[in-house]
């Protein structure tokens, strides 16, 4: 893996109907995709300049359109996502969940290949560093219900409704 000097990370803000949405970056690829005042927010998001304009801040927004629009956006920009392999197989293993389909934790921990660590597989959910992208808000509880989502249960409702999943 490449390391990459904190300077040449970057924030932007951006408007959604969802809420007010962070992104952080690095020059080819977004690392971080966070709701405003969503858990687990890293500190060192506060320290990083602004760059509205750079060209993976483009890409997010006209994906994050396209997302909201309930289009099926076209680019998704570049990802970078910073954890153990252990949160790696589970983030992939949400990035596998389709769009208007949802999954249970024990599911997702099967996928992962950790079939009896579905509360470690719910730890690395809610780390999460990029939602929408890495779909974690796809997964519910063994019966259905709405549980555990860094951004908030209301959120996660309303973006199980956009795409389909869950009626109004």
């Amino acid at each position: 893996m490449t390391s990459i000097l904190p300077a040449e990370r970057r924030t932007a803000r951006l408007n959604s109907p969802l809420g007010d949405i962070l992104l952080a970056f690095e020059p080819d690829a977004l690392v971080g995709l966070y709701f405003e005042g969503q858990k687990h927010q890293p500190a060192w998001l506060a320290a990083l300049p602004d760059d509205a304009q750079h060209p993976v801040v483009q890409t997010t927004t006209r994906w994050l359109k396209a997302y909201v629009e309930g289009l099926s956006p076209a680019q998704a920009p570049a990802l970078r996502l910073y954890g153990t392999p252990f949160q790696q197989a589970v983030w992939r293993a949400l990035q596998a969940i389709p769009r208007g389909q949802t999954c249970t934790y024990a599911q997702v921990a099967d996928v992962a290949g950790a079939p009896r660590a579905v509360r470690a597989v719910g730890a690395a959910i809610g780390r999460n560093p990029v939602s929408l992208l890495v779909p974690c808000h796809r997964v519910v509880g063994r019966d259905g219900s709405l549980t555990g989502y860094a951004g908030g249960l209301e959120r996660k409702a309303a973006l199980l409704r956009l795409e389909g999943a869950l009626s109004a």
